[in-house]
């Protein structure tokens, strides 16, 4: 059978909402609420800045907006990683990056299964 391509069913598309990107809010919150929902204590210093340290003491977590050394880098979070059998390693995240995406990138290292 032979067809035109006149008599072929038109491709179409539906029309999506725009995506909402995470934009950042200077809020500590998304990351504040995962750590404490899974037990890791947080101590807030004297000039407001937020350290924690997951249970195993092998992740630290600071939230750093009055530290004088990460303000004259732009850092606001840093996350700093002793695996047990490899060197440690540390990630920062400037005062652009939002909470939800520092909280995402927790929630992976925490949920990988070699840690």
């Amino acid at each position: 059978m032979t067809t035109t391509p006149s008599l072929l069913p038109v491709p179409t598309r539906t029309a999506c909402a725009a995506p909402v990107w995470p934009v950042s809010d200077h809020c500590a919150a998304p990351v504040l609420d995962l750590l404490t929902g899974l037990g890791w204590p947080l101590v807030a210093t004297p000039e407001a800045d937020i350290h924690a340290t997951s249970p195993d003491g092998r992740v630290y977590v600071g939230w750093l907006p009055e530290d004088r050394d990460a303000a004259t880098r732009g850092i606001l979070w840093r996350i700093q990683v002793s695996p047990i059998d490899a060197p440690s390693w540390t990630q920062e995240f400037g005062i652009d990056t939002p909470g939800e995406m520092v909280a995402a990138f927790l929630a992976s290292l925490i949920g990988h299964p070699s840690r």
